[in-house]
């Protein structure tokens, strides 16, 4: 049976994979810029006092901005962090199947290679013989001996 290794990632994907997934492809969106400019912006507008200087809470140079803005950092990079290892581990899946196959496909060969010698044999033809009509068939024009008039 075909294995799927699509299907295998989704499956041992954790919740925490996939919220870690969805957070960290909305963070590398425009729309994520765009929000933390006008919230950047209505921020420092607000704690500037440009609305009135009783609504301003984070006076510049805005601690509480920074510390914010810090540990979203943090978790971001965490996030980040670990959808690159989700990755190289379904990475690393798909290899596994990609050698596998070629294993399979090489055993296949093998077996049919087996299969036209026997049937040339039975045929009374020289496997040498064809072998080398092979080769000489599969030689590009570089390979070839041209003689110059």
């Amino acid at each position: 049976m075909a294995f799927n290794a699509n299907k295998e990632i989704q499956n041992i994907k954790k919740v925490e994979d996939k919220i870690a997934d969805k957070i960290t492809s909305f963070a590398g969106t425009m729309n994520f810029v765009y929000i933390h400019s006008v919230w950047f912006t209505i921020w420092v507008v607000i704690n500037l006092g440009l609305f009135g200087a009783g609504i301003a809470f984070d006076k510049f140079p805005f601690g509480l901005l920074t510390l914010i803005v810090s540990l979203e950092a943090i978790f971001l990079s965490t996030f980040v962090m670990i959808s690159q290892n989700r990755q190289a581990n379904a990475a690393e899946i798909r290899s596994e199947l990609d050698y596998k196959t070629d294993v399979k496909a090489e055993i296949e060969i093998d077996i049919i290679m087996k299969t036209l010698e026997r049937i040339a044999l039975k045929q009374g033809v020289k496997v040498d013989d064809l072998m080398g009509e092979l080769q000489n068939t599969r030689k590009l024009p570089s390979q070839t001996n041209v003689e110059k008039t």
